[in-house]
């Protein structure tokens, strides 16, 4: 299918308020949304139950319009939304593969967009691939994104927000039926949900925001909200060892791109490794919470012809993973203009697999999926540069 621009216009900034003062609700914690309650004088014994009546109009049923909060009285719906906006951030570019993976990229603020994956037929349903940064710090020499220079974090709004903003595109909020206020759904696209699993996968490394991540897990498996649950959700990380264990308490599932087994090899194709080299890694793998044979880590390992698909490379990954529940994701390498790298051929590929498997590792290959639209994994890269504050101040003021 071809690509499908969008009308950059409509993509609103999500920093501060809007133009007229209003104060953008997508995004905000149940906390946030009762600290601007109060503060346009709703009285105090009130907010805490208004706060979790909007927390749900806004993220279980996703709603754009104050009228269909069909369980708030008309007159305070009047008063929500001379405070309020219910405007999400705006897909300015959405590309969908041949394999109906789909790639959006969203412009959250002036100078800041972010590119998120939506691939369909992951664990029975489907799953997001989320950014936590604007650009990356890390480097690593076959992936793309880390030649986009770090513009900024991502707060937990604008993550969130890649969640709704996809729900939109499927059309998967549910729908209210029976009388008003009542709480039951059915799916408007007639079936079951397609967006069910979260991959911290995309733009950035998400323990250098670890924070903003921790509070985006908290607002998207909220169950009266996303209701993505926990173990549906997985963040992915490079390896910045201090931050594992402090996400591991956030009780996401936990992926680490590992690439290589020996110090020599991973430092050459990912210079983190220099700072928390590998058995540091696998230390805190070991150390993380609830780890067991029903939650094991995944190990990505993409595959590079000549540098880390050896026999030898195997048997270090075998020995290096002894004792650590895991699953081993195989990585066919993704191409992008000017990578240094090739694929290693499919016959190298399944022996290194065959060899894993024989030591009782679990090691599937990845189907590559997006290739063609530069979603597949490693190939993401948006068009945000950093800039001066004062640019990004004059194109905020600027917008509508």
């Amino acid at each position: 299918m071809p690509t499908t621009l969008l009308d950059t216009k409509a993509a609103t900034p999500l920093a501060g308020r809007t133009a007229d003062g209003r104060v953008r609700l997508p995004g905000l914690s149940r906390a946030e949304i009762a600290a601007h309650l109060a503060e346009m004088g709703v009285e105090a014994k009130k907010v805490r139950m208004r706060a979790n009546q909007i927390f749900n109009w806004v993220y279980h049923w996703g709603v754009t319009d104050f009228a269909a909060m069909t369980n708030i009285a008309k007159g305070f719906r009047a008063d929500l939304e001379a405070h309020f906006t219910l405007a999400r951030p705006g897909v300015i570019e959405r590309q969908v593969s041949r394999d109906g993976t789909r790639k959006y990229l969203i412009r959250m603020a002036p100078g800041i967009e972010v590119e998120s994956v939506f691939i369909p037929d992951v664990s029975r349903s489907g799953a997001l691939c989320v950014s936590s940064q604007v650009g990356c710090t890390l480097t690593c020499t076959f992936c793309h994104t880390g030649t986009q220079r770090l513009v900024r974090n991502l707060t937990p709004a604008e993550i969130v927000l890649q969640v709704m903003a996809c729900r939109d595109d499927l059309g998967e909020w549910p729908a209210a039926k029976g009388r008003e206020g009542t709480d039951v759904t059915e799916w408007r696209h007639g079936g079951d949900r397609k967006l069910v699993n979260i991959v911290f996968m995309g733009m950035g490394e998400p323990l250098y925001n670890t924070d903003n991540v921790i509070e985006s897990i908290d607002l998207i498996s909220d169950d009266q909200g996303l209701s993505i649950g926990r173990r549906r959700i997985t963040v992915s990380t490079s390896g910045v060892v201090p931050d594992i264990a402090k996400v591991g308490a956030a009780n996401p599932m936990l992926a680490i791109s590992l690439h290589a087994a020996d110090d020599e090899t991973r430092t050459r194709i990912m210079p983190i490794n220099k700072k928390y080299p590998l058995d540091d890694l696998l230390q805190a793998c070991r150390d993380y919470p609830g780890l067991s044979n029903a939650r094991r880590i995944t190990f990505e390992y993409v595959m590079l012809k000549g540098v880390n698909d050896t026999p030898q490379h195997a048997r270090n990954l075998i020995t290096k993973l002894q004792g650590i529940p895991a699953k081993v994701n195989l990585i066919p390498f993704n191409p992008w203009p000017g990578s240094p790298y090739e694929c290693s051929d499919m016959d190298v590929i399944e022996d290194f697999a065959r060899r894993l498997k024989k030591a009782g590792l679990a090691a599937p290959v990845r189907k590559t999926r997006g290739e063609d639209i530069m979603a597949a994994c490693g190939q993401l890269k948006s068009e945000s540069e950093k800039q001066r504050a004062s640019v990004l101040r004059k194109a905020a003021k600027a917008a509508p």
